[in-house]
């Protein structure tokens, strides 16, 4: 299965920010949504993601003043992505060798989408119950 299908299924819609965002309002932003992860954009250019796992990073060195702070002092530049036509295979390898749970897809080098760990857990699990109902109809066809 490729990304583009797993989107097609979940949506394509990614909540975004700026760099001069303050970390309290990522947070009210991540919260309200129910989301792990924002893409925070330059124009119409990724320039960086801002995770739970940043956040959690930052607020282990101490007491801050999170609606001075900007997501642009926080957020991981380096952002790891994928293209829309990777398989979820390739996606599951670059999560897993990445250590990242969220991961912004890419289509003609612009934001296309974004999967976390759970869509790939959910679309593997809905693959597997689909073969298993199949290989069952098949062995009870055969008896």
């Amino acid at each position: 299965m490729r990304l583009s299908q797993v989107l097609c299924e979940k949506g394509s819609h990614v909540v975004t920010t700026h760099r001069g965002v303050t970390v309290l309002e990522a947070i009210r932003s991540l919260v309200d949504r129910n989301i792990g992860a924002l893409v925070v954009m330059e124009g119409r250019d990724t320039v960086g993601i801002l995770t739970e796992r940043d956040l959690l990073r930052f607020l282990a060195r101490g007491p801050a003043d999170l609606d001075e702070v900007r997501v642009g002092d926080l957020m991981t530049r380096d952002v790891i992505t994928a293209r829309a036509d990777d398989s979820l295979a390739h996606a599951m390898e670059v999560m897993t060798e990445h250590r990242v749970r969220h991961l912004p897809i890419t289509e003609d080098g612009r934001l296309a989408g974004i999967v976390s760990i759970g869509d790939v857990v959910n679309t593997l699990r809905t693959e597997i119950e689909s073969e298993n109902l199949r290989l069952r109809e098949y062995i009870a066809g055969a008896g």
